[in-house]
C-alpha cells in the first residue's frame, strides 16, 4: 500500500482544526456583521443595493420565461375569445342571411298581389286569389297549376287574369288545387275583338309563344299594334278583357303577343263572372266568394 506523502501528512491536523473552529468562525462573523450593520447602516445600505444591482439583471433574465408565458395565456385567451366571437357573428349573419331570403320572398309575393290587385271589372263579381305553384304545361300542354279548389270557390271555366291582362281559363279543378288552360296552348280558343276596327275573330293558341287570329272576315285588314281584346261572344269570357297585340301579319295570319309573361306568373285571378258557356251542363253554380 502507497503511504501518504509528506505534505498530506502535514495538511491533516490543519483539515481537522479548520473543521472544529468553521461553525465558531461562522457564528462570529454572523456576529460581527450584525454588530457592523448597526453601527455602519449606510455603508450596509450601499453594499445591499450594490449587490441588488448586480443580481437584478440576472433576476430580469430568470423572471422573463415566466412573464413570456404569462403573455402567452394572454393571447391564448384572447384569440379564444374572438373565434367564439367570430362563431356568434357567422351565426348571426346566417339568421340575418335566411330572413334576407324570407324578406325578398315576400316583397316578391306583395309585388305580385300588388298588380293582380290593379285588375278592375265593370260589375262585382267573386274572385279567387292564387298562387302559382307550378307550371304543369310542356312540349303539347300550355297550363299552369294555382293553389286554389273548389273548396275556395274555384269552378271549371273561371277566366284567370292578372293586372296585364287575360291568362287562359279554368280547365280543370280539384279540392285544393286547379289548373289554369293558358291562351297559348292547342286547345284554346278566345273570342276576340280588334279594338282599331272592331273586327271580331278566335285568337286560337298553337303551343307557340304567339297565338293566330281564325275566322277573320276576308275583308279584315289586321295591322301591326293594334290591341286585341276579347269580345264577350259565347259566353266563355266577358268583353272588354286586354288579351295582346298583333305583332306579325303574314299571309294574311296575324299573331298576337299576350300582354302576360306566361314565364313570370306568380299570382293569378281567378274570377266567376257567371258565364256558363265553358261549365258542364248540369253542374251546379260555385259558391259565391268575395275577393280575398
Amino acid at each position: 500500500m502507497k503511504r501518504p506523502g509528506p505534505v498530506l501528512r502535514l495538511a491533516a491536523p490543519l483539515r481537522v482544526l479548520a473543521q472544529r473552529f468553521t461553525f465558531l468562525g461562522l457564528v462570529a462573523l454572523s456576529v460581527g456583521l450584525m454588530v457592523f450593520g448597526k453601527a455602519e447602516a449606510p455603508l450596509v445600505e450601499r453594499a445591499r443595493m450594490t449587490v441588488t444591482d448586480a443580481l437584478v439583471p440576472i433576476l430580469d433574465a430568470v423572471s422573463r420565461p415566466v412573464a413570456t408565458a404569462a403573455e402567452m395565456v394572454t393571447r391564448m385567451n384572447e384569440i379564444i375569445d374572438v373565434h367564439a366571437e367570430n362563431n356568434r357573428l357567422r351565426e348571426e349573419n346566417e339568421r340575418l342571411l335566411r330572413w334576407q331570403s324570407v324578406a325578398t320572398k315576400l316583397e316578391v309575393e306583395n309585388r305580385s298581389l300588388r298588380e293582380v290587385a290593379k285588375v278592375t271589372t265593370e260589375e262585382p263579381v267573386s274572385f279567387v286569389t292564387a298562387r302559382v305553384v307550378a307550371d304543369a304545361g310542356g312540349t303539347f300542354v300550355r297550363s299552369v297549376l294555382v293553389m286554389a279548389g273548389t273548396r275556395d270557390g274555384v269552378a271549371k271555366g273561371q277566366s284567370a287574369v292578372t293586372a296585364d291582362g287575360l291568362v287562359g281559363r279554368v280547365g280543370e279543378v280539384g279540392e285544393r288545387s286547379a289548373r289554369v288552360l293558358l291562351l297559348t296552348d292547342l286547345n284554346s280558343q278566345v273570342p276576340v275583338i280588334i279594338e282599331s276596327s272592331r273586327e271580331r275573330a278566335i285568337l286560337a293558341g298553337d303551343n307557340s309563344d304567339k297565338p293566330r287570329l281564325t275566322h277573320l272576315p276576308v275583308t279584315a285588314r289586321p295591322q301591326v299594334g293594334d290591341r286585341v281584346m276579347t269580345s264577350g261572344h259565347g259566353g266563355v269570357f266577358p268583353p272588354g278583357l286586354p288579351v295582346g297585340i298583333i305583332v306579325a301579319v303574314n299571309e294574311g295570319v296575324a299573331r298576337i303577343k299576350p300582354f302576360v309573361e306566361f314565364h313570370r306568373l306568380d299570382h293569378v285571378r281567378l274570377i266567376d263572372f257567371g258565364l256558363s258557356g265553358t261549365l258542364p251542363v248540369g253542374a251546379p253554380p260555385p259558391a259565391p266568394r268575395r275577393g280575398r
